[in-house]
C-alpha cells in the first residue's frame, strides 16, 4: 500500500474550520496533518456515509453498487440486507458479506430484524430470534436493521423483545422503522432501545422522535422523498440528523448520491458544517463504525473536491487507495456467484380475472407519487360509469414466487395512470413477490411470465412486444456495469411512462404496494391488507355505504 501526501484546504469537521493543511498517509493510515500558510485550492473533507440504504434496490450486487457510489464521494454505507434475507435468509445475509468484501468500499451490514415483515404474506425465509442473535454476535454484522414490526414493539411480542434484548447484549445499535408515528408510542417505541427513524414524512412527526431521543434520517431515494419536508431540521436539531437514501434505483444512483443532498441542503443557506457532520460524522459515530474523519491516526477515507458550489469529488479514497478519480472508478470486481429461490410457474390470463358484483362497494388502493404511503378510497360500485380503465382503475396482482400452487391475489389501484399494458417486478418489498399493474389481463399475464422466465426482473408489455432486465441475484440484483443495468432500468422506466403512467420512478412505487408495514392499504400474495388495522380486508362488499 503505497505512502503518499496532498494539500488542500481541510475541512475540519470536529473544530468547525477550514485551514491550507498537508495531510501524510502511509499504509491506508492518516500518519500526519500539518497545517501550512497556504496550500491548493482544492478541499479535503471526510467521504460520504448512506446512513440507511438496502444495496438490493440498486438492483446491483453490492460491488457493483460500490463502483458508482465512490464516484459521488461515498465511502460507506450502513446496509440493511432484509431484502435478500426475505428470499433466502441467512445465506443471503453472508451472500451480501462476501461480495461486498471483494472490493475497496466500506459495507456495514446489519442483522435484518423482521423476516418475513408480517406474518401476512410469504416470503422465502423466516429469521428468528435465535438467527438474530447469532448474525449480530458476528464482526460482520454492525447493528440491528429496521424495526418495523412496531406493533410488536408496543404490544412487547416476546419474539420481538428476545430480538431487541439481542442487540443490548451484543451493544449494537438498534434501526427503527415507525411511520406516522406520534404521541406517546413514541416514547414506548424508542424506550425499547430503538434510537433512528428513516420513515418520517412531516416535521412534526421528526421532532416527536427526536423529542424521545432518536435520530432522524433525512431520507431522499428514489420513491420516498423527503428532504423537502425535513430540511427545517437543521435550523433547530443538526446535531441528531443523518442523511440516508434507503432504496435508490441504478438510474438515480449514476446522477448521485449523498452529494446531492449535501447541495442541496448547502443551497437552501444551513450551515455548511451542520450540513457535512450530517453527512459524514454522525453516522460513524452513531454506529461506532471504523471510518476516517480526517484525524491523526484515522483510515484515509476522504474526497477531494475542486469547490464546494458542485460538490462532484475530483478524487475518492478509501484506506488510502484512490477508488475514484474524475466520476471514474478505478477498481474492477470479480464476477458474482448467484443465488436465487424462484419457484413460480407460468401463469395463464384467466388467472387474473376478478368477478366485479354489480352493486355494493370496492376497496382501491391509492398510490402517491413519491411516498411509500398508499391511501385508500371505498367506490360505490353502481357510481362507475364507463370501464374501469377511463376512471384510471388498475388491476393490481401479487403472485407467490415460491409456491408454484398459489393463485394469484388481485386487488384494484388507482395512481398508476396506464392506458394500455402492464408493468411487473420481482422486487416487491418485503417478500419480493411478484408484483404487476395492468390494464387488461392479457398485457398482466405477459408481464408476469415475463418476470418468471427470467427467474427475477422487471418487465414492461406493450403493443411494441415485452421487454425485461434480468437480475438473476435473488430476482432482485444484476451483476452487470451499473451504469449499463442503469440505462436498461430507465429505458424501461420511459416505456412505463409512455404507457401513461404519471409516475415518477413507476417500478420503484410498484415495488412498496405489497409493503404492509407502510400504512394504508397494500397487496400481499394473501390478499388485501389493511395496515392501520393490521389484518386482510375484503375487496368488495355487499353494503353500499359500509
Amino acid at each position: 500500500m503505497a505512502s503518499f501526501h496532498i494539500s488542500g484546504q481541510l475541512i475540519d469537521l470536529h473544530q468547525r474550520s477550514i485551514y491550507p493543511a498537508a495531510i501524510q498517509v502511509e499504509q491506508g493510515f492518516i500518519v500526519r496533518i500539518e497545517r501550512l500558510q497556504e496550500a491548493p485550492l482544492q478541499y479535503l473533507l471526510p467521504g460520504f456515509v448512506d446512513a440507511h440504504v438496502h444495496i438490493e434496490s440498486s438492483m446491483l450486487s453490492p460491488a457493483r453498487f460500490a463502483q458508482m457510489a465512490v464516484c459521488h464521494g461515498t465511502v460507506a454505507t450502513v446496509s440493511d440486507p432484509h431484502e435478500i434475507a426475505n428470499v433466502c435468509g441467512v445465506e443471503g445475509v453472508q451472500w451480501m458479506i462476501e461480495n461486498a468484501k471483494t472490493v475497496p468500499f466500506k459495507f456495514f451490514f446489519g442483522a435484518p430484524s423482521c423476516v418475513p415483515a408480517t406474518s401476512f404474506e410469504t416470503a422465502g425465509a423466516s429469521l428468528g430470534a435465535g438467527q438474530v442473535d447469532a448474525l449480530l454476535s458476528s464482526a460482520d454484522i454492525w447493528y440491528l436493521s429496521e424495526m418495523m414490526n412496531y406493533p410488536g414493539v408496543l404490544h412487547q411480542d416476546p419474539e420481538v423483545m428476545a430480538k431487541l434484548e439481542a442487540a443490548q447484549k451484543h451493544q449494537k445499535p438498534v434501526d427503527g422503522h415507525a411511520p406516522g408515528m406520534k404521541g406517546p408510542d413514541v416514547l414506548r417505541y424508542a424506550g425499547a432501545g430503538i434510537s433512528t427513524d428513516h420513515e418520517c414524512t412531516q416535521l412534526d412527526e421528526a421532532l416527536g422522535k427526536i423529542a424521545a431521543g432518536m435520530r432522524v434520517l433525512i431520507r431522499e431515494g428514489s420513491a420516498a422523498k423527503n428532504f423537502d419536508a425535513l430540511h427545517p431540521l437543521f435550523s433547530s436539531h443538526p446535531e441528531q440528523l443523518m442523511f440516508c437514501s434507503d432504496d435508490k434505483h441504478p438510474d438515480d444512483l449514476s446522477e448521485g448520491h449523498i452529494n446531492l443532498l449535501v447541495k442541496r441542503a448547502l443551497t437552501l443557506g444551513y450551515d455548511l458544517f451542520d450540513v457535512l457532520r450530517a453527512a459524514c460524522i454522525h453516522p460513524a459515530r452513531h454506529y461506532q463504525l471504523p471510518l476516517g474523519l480526517l484525524r491523526q491516526g484515522d483510515p484515509a477515507d476522504f474526497i477531494v473536491l475542486e469547490d464546494l458550489d458542485h460538490w462532484l469529488p475530483k478524487e475518492t479514497y478509501i484506506r488510502g487507495e484512490r477508488v475514484a478519480q474524475q466520476g471514474t472508478c478505478l477498481f474492477d470486481t470479480p464476477v458474482a456467484q448467484t443465488i436465487n429461490r424462484f419457484e413460480a410457474h407460468l401463469r395463464k390470463p384467466l388467472g387474473f380475472e376478478i368477478n366485479v358484483p354489480k352493486r355494493g362497494t370496492m376497496l382501491c388502493i391509492q398510490a402517491h407519487d413519491g411516498q411509500l404511503i398508499t391511501t385508500s378510497e371505498r367506490i360505490n360500485l353502481k357510481t362507475l360509469t364507463g370501464d374501469f380503465l377511463s376512471q384510471d382503475i388498475l388491476k393490481l396482482a401479487v403472485i407467490n414466487r415460491y409456491d408454484s400452487m398459489v393463485p394469484a391475489a388481485l386487488a384494484f389501484i388507482r395512481g398508476f395512470g396506464l392506458k394500455r399494458g402492464a408493468i411487473a417486478s420481482s422486487v416487491a418489498h418485503d417478500c419480493h413477490n411478484i408484483i404487476a399493474v395492468g390494464a387488461d389481463d392479457e398485457s398482466l399475464c405477459a408481464a408476469v411470465n415475463a418476470i418468471i422466465r427470467a427467474q427475477g426482473g422487471i418487465a414492461v408489455v406493450s403493443e411494441e412486444g415485452t421487454f425485461c432486465l434480468p437480475l438473476p441475484i435473488a430476482g432482485l440484483m444484476s451483476d452487470e456495469v451499473g451504469i449499463l443495468v442503469g440505462k436498461h432500468y430507465a429505458q424501461l422506466s420511459l416505456q412505463a411512462k409512455a404507457l401513461g403512467s404519471p409516475l415518477r420512478a413507476p417500478f420503484m412505487t410498484l415495488s412498496f404496494m405489497a409493503l404492509l408495514v407502510i400504512p394504508s392499504l397494500k397487496l400481499s400474495d394473501r390478499g388485501l391488507f389493511d395496515a392501520e388495522k393490521f389484518c386482510f380486508t375484503p375487496v368488495f362488499t355487499n353494503e353500499e355505504n359500509s
